[in-house]
């Protein structure tokens, strides 16, 4: 039986693919979504990020990076131990992001005030906290941005008892491009080796960031941007545009 193709320069050629795949499929979805985030900047108000197991490495892209925009906050299930009170035992159990009923006190730990933008970013789209989160915001009036996989959000079935998947709720989707199941390469044994959707979610982000911040100049506003900590005066330069937004910037349970 013939060995799979594996290898650093054939994921490389598999992760080019995807990206240039996610650039010409999203070409609408990151206006829209830069248009939500524009807007919500533009009103004072805060981008909400959430994401749980790798989808928190989006999060971490929208909020509080360098280069990223300064009015953004980061929820993740953590928040119910380090700023909610709950015994730290209730992060072991692996599957707390299918429990129901942590939305009401994820959006409570956020703060938000009506103004504020919420993305959501599940590679499925069908658990629990995901999808009660986002019926909680939208309900609320918040946008919704959706950063998901379509291919896998639809190949699987619906976990929430209302049916919906977080593209079903969002304002925005952003598709991530990745199969189901996320990763690339296929092994002998049936399962696959490597997954994309944490570089494709990124480069959708930094793209949603970038024509957003386009949209702000071009509208007479000055964006509020983060520069490096580590760049001299970075830390009191940021900390001077932070202060615009004093308790309303959370960066997963920090």
């Amino acid at each position: 039986m013939p060995q799979p193709a594996l290898g650093a320069a054939v994921f490389a050629d598999h992760a080019r693919e995807a990206v240039e795949r996610v650039i010409a499929g999203n070409k609408d979805s990151v206006v829209a979504a830069a248009r939500l985030f524009a807007d919500c900047v533009a009103a004072d108000g805060v981008i909400h990020a959430f994401g749980t197991g790798h989808s928190q490495a989006a999060a971490l892209e929208i909020a509080g990076r360098a280069g990223g925009l300064v009015p953004t906050s980061r929820i993740a299930l953590a928040d119910l131990v380090l700023r909610g009170g709950e015994d730290p035992s209730v992060l072991a159990d692996p599957l707390l992001e299918r429990a129901p009923g942590l939305a009401d006190r994820l959006y409570a730990l956020a703060t938000p005030r009506p103004q504020d933008l919420f993305v959501i970013i599940s590679n499925s789209g069908v658990n629990n906290a995901v999808v009660d989160l986002a019926l909680k915001v939208t309900a609320a009036g918040h946008p919704l941005v959706a950063l998901t996989s379509l291919a896998h959000t639809h190949a699987v079935p619906a976990l929430h008892a209302s049916g919906r998947r977080l593209a079903d709720l969002a304002d925005a989707v952003l598709d991530n491009g990745a199969p189901t199941g996320d990763a690339v390469l296929p092994l002998p044994d049936g399962t696959a080796l490597c997954g994309v959707s944490t570089l494709t979610s990124s480069l959708l982000v930094q793209m949603v960031v970038a024509e957003s911040v386009a949209l702000l100049l071009a509208e007479g506003h000055e964006p509020p941007v983060y520069v490096s900590a580590n760049l001299p005066g970075g830390h009191e330069r940021n900390a001077v545009l932070e202060a615009r937004y004093t308790g309303r910037l959370h960066r997963g349970g920090h």
